[in-house]
């Protein structure tokens, strides 16, 4: 049988029978596209960004009573609409080994749609990458020069863990690219997430102890992580994410 799970749960708790998966399309890269007199096209200004992408499973439930119906669709209500205003995980049997992180952005009139098809559909706003689930473990480098590869063709926003004292420099070399990071003030350890855009310890903000362009990224392919001073460790969650 086929299920999704969302926010720590599965359909299948709640008896739902998935029929499909409506998700075909690649999310739209935003961009604006700006007309300029006497040229031939439009000039395009990238945001460097994706936009969200659409997700929705159709499924029904069997019911022996109303009130059996009643009380599931109550528990199903609950289930999807718990925590709205943030992203979950979401994974599912049609594409194991990733997870999505989405959530519901529309009304759910299951009553409706039940009585009108005998189905109904769950519709998710999702995040627009989906990343492999190995690429939320944890990896260890121990080692300066070690090498990470990344196995997909979109640079990942991964998080790192730190660890040293004093100061200490890291460096992430691949084909395109040679970045270099100093931290003047490592208590043990400091923590770096790109997605997030922070460096920290804990809820301590660190960003003002570290320089350097941007935050770690990690380019399709081999990425050379070196670090030398003060620090002794590097514990990594690459985030391998495709569309």
């Amino acid at each position: 049988m086929n299920f999704f799970t969302y926010n720590g749960q599965s359909s299948a708790d709640f008896g739902l029978h998935i029929e499909s998966k409506n998700v075909f399309s690649a999310p739209a890269f935003d961009a604006t596209f700006q007309a300029i007199p006497g040229r031939n096209g439009d000039l395009i200004i990238p945001n460097n960004r994706f936009a969200n992408a659409s997700v929705s499973y159709t499924a029904f439930v069997a019911h022996r009573t109303i009130q059996s119906l009643a009380d599931t669709l109550r528990a199903i209500r609950g289930w999807l609409f718990a925590e709205p205003d943030r992203y979950h995980p979401i994974t599912d049997s049609y594409d194991t080994g990733f997870v999505r992180y989405g959530v519901i952005k529309e009304g759910l009139d299951i009553e409706e749609q039940l009585n009108r098809i005998g189905s109904f559909t769950v519709n998710f706003s999702c995040k627009p990458f989906r990343y492999s689930e190995a690429g939320n473990e944890s990896v260890s480098v121990a080692t300066s020069g070690e090498v990470l590869n990344n196995p997909f063709l979109f640079t990942s926003r991964p998080y790192l863990r730190i660890t040293g004292s004093g100061e200490g420099t890291l460096t992430i070399q691949s084909a395109g690219s040679n970045r270099t990071w100093t931290f003047s003030d490592i208590d043990g350890y400091v923590e770096a997430d790109s997605e997030q855009m922070n460096f920290y310890k804990d809820t301590l903000l660190k960003n003002d102890t570290v320089t350097g362009s941007g935050f770690p990224l990690l380019y399709p392919g081999d990425n050379t992580l070196s670090f030398s001073g003060g620090i002794t460790a590097l514990a990594v969650t690459p985030r391998w994410c495709t569309l």
